[in-house]
């Protein structure tokens, strides 16, 4: 095989800009959990070509947020108490060997950028911002300590995951952020600690119980909701 036998390198841009696009408008609200996803319509607002819209789709599927079958179309993912037990547990095992993995090889400097992004919560809390610049830094610490651990294929499995958690945590927040708002910056500021001194055995724990503390938060403000719509 020669060079020219492979074929010409195609361009991606416009399909990752409209995953992108898809994707905000998806944890903007635009495109509630469950709702279709239909290329022709997608293809005329954001101006690119049907290819490009199927290839972004494929994109976000790949992320966990969308689900596409037979009959039905491309969809946002549901938003129900299968899906977050699914997504929750899996996630508590990744932070549970993150943070361990992180305290034996984070940096001075990694620690100190960690310890900002908390006292940035603490000012974004204080001056009651909207819960998703709130979420912005709660994602950014969690990305922080992935890089941290210096594992590229944790990495990649909390980039697998990351998208689902992002869409999960905005809705707990939007059914309801003061639980939110008033564990942020302690259970962070824990982590942070407990990263700075090393302690893996209790780090272990503590990663756990703030991803199942998040995970029981989200089930019981859906349960509320239920309940109130009865």
């Amino acid at each position: 095989m020669t060079p020219r036998t492979i074929g010409k390198a195609q361009r991606r841009g416009l399909a990752e800009e409209a995953a992108d696009r898809i994707r905000e408008a998806i944890f903007s609200g635009l495109f509630a959990p469950g709702a279709a996803l239909r290329e022709v319509e997608l293809a005329e607002a954001l101006d690119v070509s049907r290819g490009s819209v199927r290839e972004g789709l494929a994109m976000l599927e790949h992320e966990g947020l969308l689900q596409s079958a037979w009959h039905r179309g491309t969809r946002v993912i549901d938003l129900t108490v299968t899906d977050i037990e699914e997504v929750y547990s899996v996630r508590a095992a990744l932070e549970r060997l993150a943070t361990c993995k992180a305290a034996e090889r984070v940096t001075a400097a990694e620690l100190d950028r960690l310890d900002s992004t908390v006292a940035a919560m603490g000012e974004q809390v204080t001056a009651r911002s909207e819960g998703h610049r709130l979420l912005a830094l709660d994602i950014d610490f969690h990305d922080q300590i992935y890089h941290a651990a210096g594992n590229r294929r944790l990495l990649d499995a909390w980039q697998g995951l990351r998208s689902q958690v992002y869409l999960f945590q905005l809705s707990r927040i939007r059914l309801g952020d003061e639980d939110y708002r008033s564990r942020l910056v302690a259970e962070h500021l824990e982590i942070a600690a407990l990263l700075r001194n090393r302690d893996t055995e209790t780090l272990a724990r503590v990663a756990e119980d703030h991803v199942h503390s998040a995970r029981r938060a989200l089930v019981g403000r859906m349960a509320g909701e239920l309940t109130g719509r009865r």
